[in-house]
């Protein structure tokens, strides 16, 4: 991909720009007061104007600017979620929100943006709203002060609207000293880049690759750790399948500890 690092950096930045004006959209959104709710396939699986809005203006802007995003070289593909968190989005949990932008090359995350609109929102009227958090593969993770998790402490951060048995069993054998149920796979990951969680736990098929792409970067850059529940590495080809079938698992340190502790029946469950 010799040729290929200009046209990575080139889209890196613009995704980062991009990224930016999507959080703006957001905010606007919520400021407007009607958040154009509609179900998707279930009661906990929603999309709003903002989700529409962020779609299209980050696909035509990349569009326009790399016509040809699809294949650079071998396979360049990116991965996009305009509003993770959209439940969260629709009752008030304005931290849980992010925009995701993952970049990938022949099946591999290599680069990720991840903007939060609402960061600092709890810090009073006159705070300024919103961060964009990005990282590339050997070259690093940017825009956050990189924490550990207290040490001796299993924090585990898992889903707040999509739990089962599955889910449930697999939180339990971590042996956690504090469980954390929030929503979004960004906002999950920003938590342990930040000190808040020592894993990420997700013992069910309901993820997908846009969730995970972008995220998964910022977590390698800094040496941490995202894989299925197996233990095997995520793919994103372009023709790969959308959803994490076999789960995630993600950690910034131990990851050996954690990846020892699930359970025989929760991988027999989850077929990747």
């Amino acid at each position: 991909m010799a040729s290929g690092h200009t046209v990575l950096m080139r889209l890196v930045a613009s995704a980062y720009s991009i990224a930016q004006k999507a959080g703006v959209i957001i905010r606007k959104v919520i400021a407007e007061g009607d958040l154009g709710i509609v179900e998707k396939t279930c009661a906990t699986d929603l999309q709003t104007k903002a989700d529409r809005l962020v779609q299209m203006s980050i696909c035509s802007s990349l569009a326009r600017k790399f016509p040809k995003i699809t294949i650079i070289g071998e396979e360049l593909v990116v991965w996009v979620d305009p509003l993770d968190g959209t439940k969260e989005y629709t009752e008030g949990l304005l931290d849980n929100v992010t925009v995701l932008i993952g970049i990938a090359y022949e099946g591999k995350a290599i680069a990720g943006i991840i903007n939060q609109p609402y960061y600092n929102y709890q810090a009073g009227p006159d705070a300024v709203l919103g961060r964009t958090i990005w990282g590339v593969l050997g070259l690093g993770a940017f825009g956050f002060q990189l924490k550990e998790a207290p040490a001796g402490k299993h924090i585990i951060t898992t889903t707040r609207s999509h739990s089962n048995k599955l889910v449930m069993d697999c939180v339990a054998a971590m042996n956690p000293d504090d469980v954390l149920r929030v929503g979004g796979a960004g906002n999950k990951i920003i938590q342990l880049i930040e000190g808040k969680a020592s894993a990420y736990v997700f013992a069910s098929p309901g993820c997908k690759k846009w969730d995970t792409c972008a995220p998964e970067v910022i977590l390698h850059a800094v040496g941490g750790r995202l894989t299925d529940i197996h233990g095997n590495a995520l793919r994103y080809n372009k023709d790969v399948k959308h959803m994490n079938s076999a789960g995630v698992l993600a950690t910034l340190r131990n990851y050996d500890y954690y990846a020892s502790r699930v359970p025989e029946a929760v991988k027999k469950a989850l077929v990747p």
